[in-house]
């Protein structure tokens, strides 16, 4: 069925709901890189190592991780958008906290809320974004990934803007934002029904046992373990001023962003999921082994560090897609249990690259994040059929369903007898598969 102008929706004109939660994802996205160009500052003036620094990556990403499993317990009881609500919340305020704090441990503490509030965030904002989203599944996962890149190229910028006034102002300029985000979020997200059935706290661990889920969770973790090494530690022996490292993280994110919306979809239509993912995996590998045997070398970092953004977009886009694929349970709980997952690796391997790097050498942590990587083509490879017929999927459901915004007439006499689904498919039903 055709959409009212005759064409298929773009991705990029949604209603106010979906800017206001993509708007948060934005601001959510820049805590991760946002403490990149401060981290060498952080440890001069609060006189921490190099591995104690990292730590503000641990404790983040490892709470996001264990809180991932809660998300789905949490948003079956209290409702989508409320959610949303209180991980916004938990983020103004521990963000906050860790600007006024005087040590290390305590943004270290204060971290670890703002992880807790980040997962109830994230958990639920792509749930949101894909349900209030016109253009369908496809577009959806191109305007959160949009989101995500425009997030981490930013992070980094912020963090050098706000990081040369004071350390502190990073992290107070996201409470702010978040603060701003969360007034738009009260004010045009609708308020979202209970779903009818309650999830179960170990529903995500019990979505593991499903062999395409589990697969593309190891790999994320292992592709995980890589990347953050390199986001978490590369700092350091960059040797760079506040502002050199914020420029260079801001364009390893526009990269980030250019590919994960505009190179990754055209590379997966042209070559498939799995091939495009092995090549690329087995590039970023090259790229860590690089930076592991140039570590002295700014330059060589710099372009290495720059260059790793496109690998990093074409793979954040290809895997989110096909991890809600490959999982034959519900996108939530598929969510909860993969966030879960990569988040581990994420946050283990910061910490993980100091200490290496203070008992060994500076070289080991790269060359092992190189292995990761490496470690994750091999795990992808036992999923190989699985990813072939998630493809197969895409294509078949785009030659189906070719210039409709979002749903069949399953789904339409789906929601019509029991009035469920995710925030905005009724308010999408009603306008472009209106019932006589």
């Amino acid at each position: 069925m055709a959409s009212a102008s005759g064409r298929s929706a773009s991705p990029f004109r949604q209603p106010r709901a979906v800017w206001a939660v993509a708007f948060a994802c934005v601001i959510s996205f820049m805590g991760i890189g946002l403490v990149d160009p401060i981290l060498p500052a952080l440890s001069e003036q609060l006189q921490a190592s190099p591995s104690q620094v990292t730590l503000l990556f641990t404790s983040y990403l490892v709470v996001t991780a264990v809180a991932m499993l809660v998300t789905g317990w949490v948003s079956s009881r209290i409702g989508a958008k409320n959610t949303l609500v209180a991980g916004l919340v938990l983020i103004v305020v521990f963000a906050g906290l860790a600007g006024a704090s005087d040590s290390i441990g305590g943004i270290i503490g204060f971290r670890a809320g703002w992880g807790l509030g980040n997962a109830l965030f994230i958990a639920t904002s792509l749930a949101v974004i894909v349900g209030a989203a016109t253009g369908g599944f496809a577009g959806a996962i191109v305007l959160y990934e949009t989101a995500l890149g425009i997030g981490i190229a930013g992070g980094p910028l912020v963090g050098a803007v706000l990081g040369d006034i004071s350390w502190r102002g990073p992290f107070f300029g996201v409470s702010v934002m978040m603060a701003i985000a969360l007034v738009a979020t009260l004010a045009f997200v609708p308020a979202t029904p209970r779903p009818a059935r309650r999830g179960s706290i170990v529903e995500p661990i019990a979505a593991l046992r499903h062999r395409g889920l589990l697969v593309m969770s190891l790999a994320a973790l292992l592709y995980n373990w890589g990347f953050f090494t390199m986001l978490g530690y590369v700092p350091f022996p960059m040797g760079l001023s506040i502002y050199e490292l914020g420029a260079v993280f801001f364009a390893w994110g526009v990269l980030v962003a250019i590919f994960s919306v505009l190179v990754a979809p055209r590379l997966q239509l042209r070559f498939g999921t799995a091939p495009v993912l092995y090549v690329n995996l087995l590039l970023f590998a090259i790229v860590l082994a690089v930076i592991a045997a140039f570590t002295s070398a700014p330059a060589v970092l710099i372009v290495c560090v720059i260059a790793s953004g496109a690998l990093i977009g074409v793979n954040n886009t290809l895997t989110t897609q096909a991890v809600m694929l490959v999982a034959p349970v519900d996108r939530p709980v598929a969510s909860a249990a993969y966030g879960f997952i990569r988040f581990i690796g994420g946050g283990l391997a910061p910490f993980a690259a100091g200490l290496l790097a203070e008992h060994i050498n500076v070289h080991v942590p790269f060359y092992v994040g190189a292995a990761t990587v490496l470690a994750a083509i091999a795990v992808l490879r036992t999923g190989h059929a699985l990813l072939a017929a998630a493809d197969q999927q895409l294509r078949n459901a785009a030659a189906e369903h070719a210039g409709e915004p979002d749903l069949d007439e399953v789904e339409v006499a789906e929601i019509a007898v029991d009035t469920t689904g995710e925030p905005g498919v009724r308010e999408r039903a009603e306008t472009y598969h209106p019932r006589d």
